[in-house]
């Protein structure tokens, strides 16, 4: 039988009062299976990576349910994942529920990332706007990746790169609004 979350959700929103809790320990369940896979592979993400052609953020996010596998990757990655059963792939195959845990700042990694960010987001944006114009980076139409580098002085660097469309602000005139110029036109159904 394969997984699939959103029978799931309509088979028990009912029966439950507090569906996010029952949501996020699905999640979670689905996620510790994924990532127990992932580690009897004993292949990282980066191998990962190359196997599927996707970037080695995309892998790690697809096995914490962060990302949606689709269809044409799965053969890929059941050949990097031989173990994947067809309920872990329907799952990964179905809408993700994106969140995060509030508890992950505290862990060092992604604080600091978070601080890199916050740090040095205000000269990011500026110089965004600068050679864009006034808009923002996408993180739907984004790609993400971390990779190792040899620096000048010979240690390890870490480069993480966020690589997403530019998206301008639109001015907001009303002759360019469709569900006004319809509303004004239309009557009900």
């Amino acid at each position: 039988m394969v997984y699939c979350l959103d029978s799931f959700r309509k088979d028990h929103s009912e029966k439950s009062g507090d569906w996010s809790k029952m949501e996020a320990a699905t999640k979670q369940s689905v996620t510790n299976r994924l990532l127990a896979v992932k580690s009897a592979s004993g292949k990282t993400y980066s191998q990962l990576a190359a196997e599927t052609g996707l970037t080695n953020v995309y892998v790690a996010q697809l096995l914490r349910r962060q990302a949606q596998l689709k269809p044409d990757t799965v053969p890929k990655l059941r050949e990097a994942l031989p173990d994947l059963t067809d309920e872990l792939i329907g799952a990964m195959m179905s809408s993700p529920w994106r969140s995060y845990d509030p508890n992950l700042i505290q862990e060092p990694t992604v604080y600091r990332l978070n601080e890199a960010v916050m740090h040095f987001g205000e000269s990011i944006k500026e110089i965004i706007n600068e050679d864009f114009g006034d808009g923002i980076m996408s993180a739907i139409d984004f790609y993400c990746s971390v990779d190792k580098i040899k620096g000048v002085d010979g240690n390890n660097r870490v480069v993480v790169t966020l690589d997403g469309k530019y998206l301008s602000h639109s001015e907001q005139r009303t002759e360019n609004m469709v569900s006004r110029i319809n509303l004004r036109g239309s009557t009900s159904e």
